[in-house]
């Protein structure tokens, strides 16, 4: 254990996280994902036991989410739906966003699901939760620290 880390982040997601660099994206997706056919070969980390929120939360506890795009934060919009619908779950992590700091909910994009699938073809890595709402996978940009100091 270490201090000041979330417990959800297993050695495998620390590394992963560790190594992305600035605009690269990392994916929170629900347990029906297809997760192993759009990684080839990039790293999928399960978490079988937590859902998209909670697994969310423990990423952006260590990374930061890039402040010079508009939208850092994209998200599968719910099939058969337009924006600005949003299912529960999506409220929810998107409300936790805003509230630890993160993003606003402009900041977050609503995204088809195909465009989506294309999206994560060119992300870093995929973290499969157990979560079993469908359409919850979210998608983040990461940033840099100490950007909010550029002029």
């Amino acid at each position: 254990m270490l201090k000041g880390i979330d417990p959800l982040l297993t050695p495998e997601l620390l590394k992963t996280l560790a190594e992305m660099g600035h605009g690269d994206e990392i994916v929170i997706a629900d347990a029906n994902f297809t997760a192993l056919t759009l990684a080839q070969g990039k790293p999928v980390i399960r978490l079988p036991g937590a859902d998209v929120e909670r697994a969310a939360r423990a990423v952006l506890s260590l990374l930061p989410l890039d402040a010079m795009v508009d939208q850092p934060v994209a998200y599968m919009q719910v099939g058969g739906t337009e924006p600005p619908y949003r299912s529960a779950q999506q409220r929810r992590v998107i409300g936790m966003l805003a509230d630890q700091g993160h993003a606003q909910p402009a900041q977050c994009q609503p995204t088809e699901r195909f465009a989506f699938y294309d999206r994560v073809r060119h992300a870093h890595a995929i973290v499969l939760t157990g979560d079993l709402q469908p359409w919850g996978n979210f998608l983040f940009k990461k940033g840099v620290l100490g950007e909010e100091l550029v002029p």
